[in-house]
């Protein structure tokens, strides 16, 4: 429990006095709804391969499509309600980067249509001011001494930045790995694989501190170094605390960006003094959202199991702590 004695020291400072605007702030909704009728679809791997070929990139086909439209429903919802951001699921094409049942989509019938309806989704976001991110499953990991961890990892991350082409989206989010029993050497692989990726990737990538391995601390020296936005994660700090207050924290990463930075928010599931910090609520308290944050031009990912109601209901829950401000 110590590391939360000292997480709880960190945030009580940040919550005793809010009074600056929040207008400047744009909330974002992490890929998918809780209660709209707007669904993503997927499938496994075991499925496609009991299809022929043809087959199967048919299906693949109907999928891709019925994203894009699910695509185009949740921008609109987000335009509607006043959420600002929107981040894309990984499996927007479904699996596409394995090894046996993976495709190009040049490969499927229709991928003209495709590629021209997530353009669409795309023209869409940027007339209403909205963005767009990535963030690739855990699998995803460029420090990785498995080299064939590393070839799926760079796999899906090309996959992703083709997909952020097409749409706009200007951020692909990733952590920083393990630490594989050394945390410095690890950091030094993580530095060399970033320094391979190809631009569409490189120009697009972001890194997050985590809750077990890698603190703002660890991460912030080869953000700087690579030219690489930091997206701070609060609820990951206040889990796994460094020597930076969350103030520190907040400022040093938006220091990392020359864009509109991107930050995460959540809050624990049993509060901070339960048996698992890290696991996050189905909505967010108000006391858990950063009095540093307040009045900065600033996108916030509200991670949060009620998703769309908790976005709507931390947006409304603020206008009611700062009346005046709004």
């Amino acid at each position: 429990m110590g590391d939360f004695r000292v997480h709880t020291k960190l945030y009580s400072v940040e919550t005793e006095s809010m009074n600056r605007p929040l207008a400047r702030l744009r909330f974002g909704l992490c890929c998918q709804f809780s209660a709209e009728p707007i669904k993503f679809r997927t499938t496994t791997v075991t499925a496609m391969l009991r299809l022929t070929r043809q087959q199967r990139l048919e299906k693949l086909s109907a999928l891709c499509r019925g994203n894009a439209d699910a695509l185009m429903r949740s921008l609109e919802y987000c335009e509607q309600h006043g959420i600002g951001a929107f981040r894309i699921n990984s499996q927007i094409l479904p699996v596409k980067t394995h090894s046996e049942a993976g495709y190009d989509i040049s490969d499927l019938p229709g991928s003209r249509e495709i590629i021209s309806r997530f353009q669409e989704c795309g023209t869409f976001a940027r007339s209403r001011q909205i963005r767009l991110s990535f963030h690739p499953d855990q699998f995803v990991v460029l420090n990785s001494p498995n080299p064939k961890t590393l070839e799926h990892s760079k796999a899906e991350l090309n996959y992703q930045a083709e997909v952020a082409a097409w749409v706009g989206a200007d951020t692909i989010n990733i952590h920083g790995g393990g630490a594989y029993g050394n945390k410095a050497s690890a950091l030094l692989d993580l530095r060399r694989n970033i320094s391979t990726l190809p631009e569409p990737v490189r120009s697009r990538l972001t890194l997050e501190n985590d809750d077990k391995v890698y603190t703002p601390s660890d991460l912030l020296p080869v953000c700087h170094d690579l030219n690489v936005p930091l997206v701070y994660d609060v609820h990951h700090h206040r889990c796994l605390p460094d020597k930076l207050s969350i103030a520190e924290a907040t400022e040093k990463a938006m220091d990392s960006w020359t864009s509109e930075p991107l930050f995460h928010i959540s809050s624990p599931l049993e509060g901070w003094n339960g048996p698992k910090p890290h696991r996050h609520h189905d909505y967010i308290a108000v006391k858990d959202f950063p009095q540093s944050w307040t009045g900065c031009q600033l996108t916030v990912e509200v991670e949060a199991k009620a998703k769309e109601k908790a976005v709507t209901k931390l947006i409304a829950d603020l206008k009611n702590a700062y009346p005046s401000n709004i």
